[in-house]
């Protein structure tokens, strides 16, 4: 007995040694597992690009399903190794270093370049009570470089386009989306898997993610080697981005609000009747009528006589029509009934405040409206159900504002409130990813003749595969906000989710007493749509005062014609537009590119927050100052006046490597280079990369009035060259399954020879012959936005392979 129990005692010891030893793994499937001081930690390779890390305090039991993750790790040959402290893990892409001491781990390129590492004794577990559940804040520490550049985390409004040295409280709100994931110059990027409030703190000493609430640290690497790349990995991830209808890509109108459908309709034949194109309006909220009948999904609002003829006069002037919709709902209206049977209505302070309208809140009278809870799958079946009536009148999109959702009068018990997957607190920050998934999944289901477009105001992870696209929020018109939008803009870019626009002029005019008798704000509404023309969405909205294009004059009149020149500009880059967006659902391109994505190598160019490149071929350079004011001559205090006496310059950084084009005059210049260009009011720096292939269409009212069999074809010598034309139907799902054609132009400059391929794929209704006029620019043929008077050359095409020399 003595003797066994003596050997029980030796084999039990033995066995507790070699399991609390940090010299023993686990290899798996998937990776490998591991437990080091107390805790346990899994790395799990999802793909030979992508590494999962998981750690949580040692005996916890985990099983998540992520609300952004949609990839299942494939079979991916991996190695596993062990030399004396340091466990070794290699992909054809990566090499990881675990050490198995500390836990801290460093990541290698394949050619053994380092990446990131983690920093020792960065994590940790701090245990917290969530509204009664025993859980943990969780925190991980890592160690970037000195100089390394970094960007993403969403859509801030600081203005900085390089994200270091800095704090952010990662809490959804109006005009800031937080998405807990960035990448570095490097080609490398982090997404760390939390939806609760989490602090993200980069300074000298150290890189930081740190959640409320987590029962692990769960966090995804991916190399990528640059932008594109590291995009790709986190498409692969989080899901592809879909196609929008060719209509989405022309100029919208909308305001807050039209207040009848006469009105909605009057501003599409005003446009028709001044042949300015628009292909888009929206009804903005109230349609519904009181505040008691918030979001009622109904047209309840006398005003509002016969929707159904609305929607269709707006069908029959060629337009289309989307509406606004809320996430929450006031309690007369039948949706707050049946969500409020199931609990699935959330208890806080949300928009609007006061069943009356007038304005501020009168607090003696609540609205009693409240957020409905999209985590739960029969709650998002009730939004479906009535929304599904709206859509049966043939509306083309979504407004879906307050998607972060508004959140008033802020208490932190607030965030105990039940959701469907735990506390709201636990799940905060994913919940436009839930609200928006929500509609592009049910419509998806019942209609694939009419592709999804959702219009919202706040974005998560993974958004991108819902068919949105995510505007900056009610941000107050200034010359700052407008400069503050190109860097928001791209830093969301870079998150991996493609669609973004803003408020064109900004949304609120409290800055501009005047509204638009103001100088200024006149020629702050034509920069900022300058800009617009060169976003993914080109779309003119606010409040104070309405914005249509006759409200700044008439033809002839400086800002009118400004504003009516880069309305033709926008659709006559359609076809360079469609083709671009089928590059970001094909191979995950990105629309609105930060210059650190083509140009990596060129310091110069990895901290500008005013420039961009749109697409892979023009170089935007807002106007973010104004140039045309002076102080009033009616003494001191009298307003500002406008000055058009001298004409002023921007200058613009053209990135190195390459040279460049200014797209007005044709003029060559070289990159690596600051030069100045005059910026009159109906102009701003522009440029194309040589070696550049731009098609260019017709003058057109709407997207789809003029077939493209006639287009102008641009080649931008000096370097070799390609791009790829994309057409399809324009408005279904045919596409998924290979309904489309491309062709692609290819442009040898050494043999100054253009070369046409056969066109790959069919769709019905595709051109079988067209015409393409060739235009070969120099500083002669700066042909700007208007068609070239003289092509170099007319080729007639049908489908098969051609090629010229100039």
């Amino acid at each position: 007995m003595a003797k066994c129990s003596v050997y029980t005692f030796l084999f039990i010891l033995l066995f507790t040694g070699i399991n609390s030893s940090a010299q023993s793994y686990q290899k798996t499937d998937l990776g490998v597992k591991i437990s080091i001081k107390g805790r346990e930690l899994e790395m799990q390779v999802y793909s030979p690009s992508i590494i999962r890390v998981i750690k949580s305090p040692a005996r916890s039991s985990l099983n998540k399903e992520s609300l952004t993750v949609i990839k299942k790790p494939g079979k991916t040959t991996f190695s596993v190794q062990q030399q004396g402290d340091v466990l070794y893990l290699k992909t054809n892409q990566l090499n990881v270093n675990l050490n198995m001491n500390s836990g801290a781990i460093i990541y290698y390129s394949h050619s053994g370049d380092q990446l990131l590492k983690e920093k020792e004794e960065g994590v940790m577990f701090t245990p917290f009570n969530d509204a009664g559940n025993q859980t943990y804040k969780v925190s991980q520490a890592f160690q970037l470089d000195h100089d390394e550049s970094i960007y993403g985390l969403g859509q801030q409004q600081g203005g900085k386009m390089v994200q270091r040295n800095l704090s952010l409280n990662m809490v959804q709100g109006n005009t800031d989306d937080y998405i807990p994931f960035f990448q570095s110059v490097k080609g490398y990027g982090i997404y760390w898997d939390n939806y609760s409030p989490t602090q993200f703190v980069d300074n000298k000493e150290t890189t930081s993610f740190t959640s409320e609430v987590g029962e692990s640290i769960d966090y995804y690497f991916m190399y990528g080697g640059n932008a594109d790349g590291v995009i790709a990995c986190m498409r692969d991830l989080s899901g592809q981005a879909p196609m929008f209808p060719l209509w989405t890509y022309g100029f919208w109108q909308s305001k807050e609000r039209y207040k009848s459908q006469d009105e909605l309709v009057d501003v599409i034949k005003q446009y028709r009747k001044l042949k300015v194109p628009i292909d888009g309006i929206i009804q903005d909220w109230q349609y519904w009528g009181n505040n008691y009948l918030w979001n009622a999904m109904e047209f309840l609002n006398a005003d509002f006589p016969n929707p159904q003829k609305m929607v269709n006069d707006v069908h029959n002037l060629n337009a289309h029509m989307i509406i606004s919709i809320w996430n929450s709902f006031g309690p007369h209206t039948k949706q707050y009934r049946e969500l409020d049977k199931i609990n699935a209505l959330f208890n806080f302070t949300t928009w609007p405040q006061s069943g009356s309208e007038k304005w501020p809140p009168n607090r003696d009278y609540p609205s009693g409206v409240r957020v409905y809870d999209p985590y739960n799958p029969e709650a998002r079946n009730i939004y479906w159900n009535y929304l599904s009536k709206m859509h049966s009148l043939g509306l083309d999109g979504w407004w879906m504002d307050s998607s972060e959702p508004d959140h008033l009068d802020f208490k932190p018990s607030d965030l105990d409130n039940k959701t469907y997957l735990g506390s709201f607190r636990k799940v905060r920050n994913a919940f436009p990813l839930m609200t928006v998934g929500g509609v592009y999944t049910h419509q998806r289901r019942v209609d694939s003749s009419k592709r999804v477009f959702i219009l919202t105001r706040s974005a998560f992870a993974g958004q991108q595969r819902y068919g949105a696209n995510t505007w900056s929020g009610d941000v107050t018109a200034s010359w700052k906000a407008l400069r503050n939008q190109i860097s928001a803009g791209l830093n969301f870019s870079l998150t991996g989710i493609p669609y973004w626009n803003s408020d064109i002029g900004g949304f609120f005019l409290s800055r501009y007493p005047r509204k638009l008798e103001d100088p200024e704000y006149r020629e702050l509404y034509v920069r900022w749509l300058q800009f617009g023309t060169f976003c993914p969405m080109m779309r003119s909205h606010g409040a104070d005062a309405p914005r249509e294009i006759y409200q700044f004059g008439q033809k002839g009149s400086k800002y009118y014609d400004a504003i009516e020149k880069f309305i033709h500009l926008r659709y006559r880059l359609l076809p360079y537009i469609y083709s671009a967006s089928w590059e970001v659902t094909a191979n995950q391109s990105s629309m609105m590119r930060a210059l650190m994505m083509d140009f990596a190598k060129d310091k110069q160019a990895l901290d500008i927050n005013d420039q961009f490149m749109f697409g892979r071929s023009l170089l935007v350079s807002p106007v973010t100052e104004a140039m045309y004011i002076k102080p009033g001559t009616g003494g001191q205090g009298s307003m500002q006046e406008e000055d058009f006496s001298s004409v002023k310059s921007k200058e613009t950084y053209l990135p190195a490597g390459t040279d460049w084009y200014d797209f007005w005059t044709g003029e060559k210049l070289s990159g690596g280079n600051k030069v100045s260009k005059q910026t009159p009011l109906d102009m701003i720096p522009l440029y194309v990369k040589a070696g550049s292939i731009i098609p260019v269409g017709p003058e057109v009212q709407f997207a789809e009035e003029k077939k493209w069999d006639d287009l102008e074809i641009r080649v931008y010598p000096g370097a070799n060259g390609e791009f790829v034309l994309y057409e399809d139907e324009k408005d279904n799902y045919n596409y998924e399954k290979g309904v489309y054609a491309t062709i692609t132009f290819h442009w040898d400059d050494k043999k100054k020879t253009l070369i046409i391929g056969d066109r790959a794929g069919a769709f019905p209704g595709m051109l079988a012959s067209r015409k393409f006029n060739i235009v070969i620019i120099n500083t002669d043929k700066g042909v700007g936005e208007n068609t070239a008077s003289e092509s170099d050359k007319v080729i007639t095409y049908t489908g098969k392979k051609v090629a010229f020399k100039f």
